[in-house]
């Protein structure tokens, strides 16, 4: 799961995406509204954590212009040191999903998202399944015919939007943008190195599904024994 994270102060920031990032998700980290904007005008994420007080525009107001960009209503954490009831209150009526008051810890921050991302109808609350493969995305959880085997996280997050894609061609350059961060440099076979990974833990996991090669466009799910493409 892709997440936007809005904090201008640059050691929280550092902070809150290094803990998301060690607990599985792939972290966009940005300091100002103008960039958060941005990000959201070319990238599908799966939630955002924002503070308030920006250098640039009001928090609130990037709330309302997220919710008025992304049709399928981005879900939306606040976090910020203003904790008065008149402040609780706005965030949460401008369209926030939760509102955590500055100081926190950070597992209640992990918590708190997740249960974000298990509402009805968030694109982060499923279990997807394939053959005798599933995935828990909250839990970060696999299973191959019912026993937990364990995964490597870029593996993870890999596996993850194959399963999404339900057997389809998710394209390479896609798989790129939901893999990595904005400020990560991608090598050229970044993509066919976790591929790889991913393959020879299927394979030895015997759980009859593989990962075959579109040529030229991407890479899709199939039950063992089907070519690539």
């Amino acid at each position: 799961m892709k997440i936007l994270l809005l904090e201008d102060h640059p050691s929280m920031r550092e902070i809150i995406a290094d803990h998301l990032t060690r607990s599985g998700f792939v972290v966009d980290a940005v300091g100002t509204g103008d960039e958060a904007l941005a990000a959201v005008a070319t990238t599908a994420y799966d939630a955002m954590v924002m503070d308030l007080g920006l250098p640039d525009i009001d928090g609130m107001e990037v709330l309302r212009q997220v919710r008025a960009r992304t049709a399928d209503r981005l879900p939306a954490l606040i976090v910020t040191a203003r904790d008065s009831l008149e402040s609780r209150l706005s965030g949460l009526n401008s369209g926030a999903d939760d509102y955590i008051v500055k100081p926190f810890e950070l597992v209640e921050l992990e918590a708190r998202l997740r249960v974000v991302l298990r509402r009805p109808g968030q694109r982060g609350a499923v279990t997807h399944s394939f053959g005798g493969l599933s995935f828990d995305t909250l839990s970060r959880e696999v299973r191959i015919d019912g026993v937990p085997v364990e995964f490597a996280r870029r593996e993870l997050a890999l596996l993850e939007e194959l399963l999404r894609a339900a057997g389809r061609v998710v394209v390479k350059d896609a798989l790129e943008d939901r893999l990595y961060s904005i400020d990560r440099e991608v090598t050229p076979n970044a993509i066919e190195a976790a591929v790889s990974r991913l393959r020879k833990k299927l394979a030895a996991a015997k759980c009859g599904v593989v990962v075959n090669t579109v040529r030229g466009i991407g890479y899709r799910l199939a039950a063992g024994g089907e070519g690539d493409a």
